[in-house]
């Protein structure tokens, strides 16, 4: 079973997500910490890929609040671990136009590790948008009218 820190509700909002991959985080010190009191935000991050390796940027794991170091960087580039397999797949997906790689959930695996879900992203028009709203609407509604009954 896993136990899900945060969910990027933004990401399938703005995008449409295709293929998804769980991937390690190299985390250092106390990091794994924070996250476990959920003290992490991936709304605003995004990975890259350089040099046959994948990277995030911009998820922010607070300090956790008994380490002392000084000079933490919340929003630090970490690596994410995969192979290499994975990453050839996902380097042939990327190169195609308007297509991203989004971080979707972060959660704790059976084991105790953090994990990273990725997912292949392609942007969303306006018009899409619109249609997930409504989808979302309707959902609530039909909920409410199962529940009044």
């Amino acid at each position: 079973m896993k136990n899900i820190i945060s969910i990027n509700k933004k990401a399938s909002f703005n995008y449409t997500l295709s293929d998804f991959f769980i991937c390690g985080i190299q985390l250092k010190g106390a990091e794994i910490k924070s996250i476990r009191s959920k003290k992490i935000n991936i709304t605003d991050a995004y990975c890259i890929i350089e040099k046959g390796e994948v990277f995030i940027k911009n998820m922010d794991v607070t300090q956790y609040k008994f380490c002392q170091e000084e000079s933490y960087n919340p929003k630090r580039l970490r690596k994410l671990l995969l192979t290499k397999i994975e990453i050839k797949k996902l380097k042939r997906s990327l190169d195609e136009k308007g297509m991203t790689l989004i971080p979707h959930k972060v959660f704790i695996n059976e084991k105790g590790f953090a994990k990273l879900e990725v997912a292949l992203g392609k942007g969303k028009k306006i018009h899409d948008k619109r249609e997930s709203i409504k989808e979302k609407d309707a959902k609530l509604e039909i909920n409410r009218k199962i529940r009044e009954k």
